[in-house]
């Protein structure tokens, strides 16, 4: 039967050799994704740039324009989750400890050496929170965002399998027929979950290695111990693993809520013991900000500057590679857990909800440790420069209540790395499956030791450079692969609006109306209409 599965055996076959290389040589792998990544920013740098500023552009139409009344379903559907859950788990799976990774030492990077600019000065200060906005900001949520679209539409709008090669099917198949089309899909799905094992194995790594940091801080270990690095992988396989075996309306959506409990928990006691006045005006000055600059930086490469195209490279679109890398995995989870959500309200909740915490959050964090260089004595950008994993546990030292808050942070750091591995086990276990939406636990245990095994290879090189390469190497196949998505996405959509389908939703709204001032369920509303199939 796993024959009649090709996705599967390629991609565990690849996974596997290149596991086990991570392992045995971890350098080579480590040249071999800097080689790649640079080769591609050297000579495409332009169209990545574009392509991301696009997306952001794409959300905005589709949620103003008539194609935002149509629902990621059936038209009689209601959301499977609560806002606040799928909030909650959306921002989980998207971006995590990432947030806690660099929401100290970014903006310390940009506010020391801002590029074009001196460094250390009070308009630095203000450009380091518009460069590290636009890194979390809107770019990086319409990546998601368009990439769960594409899927969530097909899957349920048009009773399709949850692939990353669907929406290509449906744009290839009545041009290349059947055999060209198989191949391509075959091709874009293995694609895609490599990009999710590699993009997520690079994430793991960092994390891992912000956990051993925090470890160091809270019960004094080794800080560049490999030993307790491993011994933290381990565990946190472990508890991914029990919790991919629950399914993503039990493990998922318990530890997503943990996390946002315990995250807001952190930020306001960072908000009220800080610099409270300074945080709130950075905040609303960084919004300013960035929303004056945001045409400008959308296309900004230095195409004039080596230098600084060169920090370009390895900053703005180190990031949106990265967030391409991560597109198909939280793509396909954030289309899991949007069922029944209109797409306005997906591009709102998707792209605006989470943009506006993440500014809130390098306010806060960012902010005072900014307040804390030009006010407060300093010493803490020579940590961040240093060794970047040690930033956020130097920062609480600062504050009021150190000990408690490391140790809420390790804990939450943990949390959110086992919400990841197990989205990210969850997704490529459906990929993997012919988009079965809730796919095998067997399924689900093999894609987990194979993750765990490629960020084991992460760690033995130590090195955040290689977490990385390592995530952002599967991404560039996969831009091109999102451009026949679209292509399918609007073919399939324009049917979708056509004058008799929006004559026959609207017929089918007013019914549900009708009904329930009649004290009727909807389901008693007239059938037929809802997709265009």
């Amino acid at each position: 039967m796993l024959f009649k599965n090709p996705v599967l055996i390629i991609s565990v076959g690849l996974s596997a050799i290149i596991g086990i290389w991570s392992v045995v040589s971890p350098d080579d792998v480590t040249g071999a994704a800097v080689a790649l990544t640079s080769g591609a920013l050297e000579y495409l740098d332009w169209l990545f740039m574009l392509t991301c500023t696009m997306f952001v552009f794409l959300v905005v139409y589709l949620a103003i324009t008539r194609y935002g009344e149509i629902k990621l379903g059936k038209d009689e559907e209601e959301p499977e989750f609560s806002t606040a859950s799928w909030i909650a788990m959306l921002f989980a799976g998207g971006m995590g400890s990432g947030l806690l990774f660099w929401g100290v030492a970014e903006p310390m990077y940009h506010f020391y050496s801002p590029p074009g600019m001196d460094g250390e000065t009070a308009e630095a200060a203000r450009m380091a929170f518009v460069i590290t906005n636009l890194h979390w900001g809107f770019h990086a949520w319409a990546i998601y965002g368009v990439c769960a679209l594409v899927i969530a539409y097909f899957v349920f709008r048009k009773d399709a399998p949850s692939m990353v090669s669907t929406p290509i099917e449906y744009a290839l198949r009545p041009l290349l027929g059947d055999r060209a089309t198989g191949v391509i899909s075959v091709t874009s799905d293995v694609l895609a979950v490599m990009a999710v094992v590699f993009g997520l194995a690079g994430s793991l790594g960092m994390g891992t290695l912000l956990v051993r940091s925090g470890l160091s801080e809270v019960f004094g270990t080794d800080p560049a111990s490999l030993t307790v690095a491993i011994g933290i992988l381990v565990v946190m396989t472990i508890a991914f693993l029990l919790s991919a075996c629950t399914g993503v309306d039990k493990g998922i959506k318990i530890l997503s809520n943990l996390n946002m409990v315990i995250a807001i928990v952190i930020m306001l006691v960072v908000l009220f013991a800080g610099p409270t006045t300074f945080i709130f005006n950075a905040f609303v000055n960084s919004i300013g900000d960035y929303l004056s600059q945001f045409i400008f930086l959308s296309f900004r490469i230095f195409s004039y500057d080596d230098s600084l195209r060169g920090w370009t490279h390895g900053w703005t679109l180190t990031y949106l590679i990265w967030w391409i890398a991560w597109g198909p995995f939280v793509g396909i989870f954030i289309a899991r857990i949007s069922r029944g959500r209109t797409i306005r309200e997906f591009c709102i909740g998707v792209v605006m909800v989470p943009t506006i915490f993440s500014m809130l959050w390098f306010a806060v964090f960012g902010g005072a440790s900014v307040y804390i260089e030009m006010n407060g004595g300093g010493g803490l950008a020579e940590v961040v420069f240093e060794d970047v994993t040690k930033a956020l546990f130097t920062f609480f030292s600062y504050l009021p209540g150190t000990g408690l808050l490391n140790i809420l942070a390790v804990i939450l750091i943990f949390v959110f790395l086992v919400t990841s591995a197990d989205s990210g086990t969850f997704v490529v276990s459906m990929m993997t499956t012919r988009g079965n939406l809730n796919p095998d636990v067997r399924t689900k245990l093999l894609w987990g030791i194979i993750m765990s095994a490629i960020t084991f290879g992460v760690l033995v090189s130590g090195s955040v450079t290689v977490a990385k390469a390592m995530a952002i190497t599967g991404a560039i196949p996969f831009t091109f692969i999102v451009f026949f998505q679209l292509v399918g996405f609007f073919r399939a959509l324009r049917e979708d609006e056509s004058p008799e389908n929006r004559d026959l939703r609207m017929a089918r709204r007013m019914a549900q109306v009708q009904g329930r001032a009649q004290g009727q369920a909807p389901s008693q509303a007239p059938a037929g209409g809802g997709s265009a199939d």
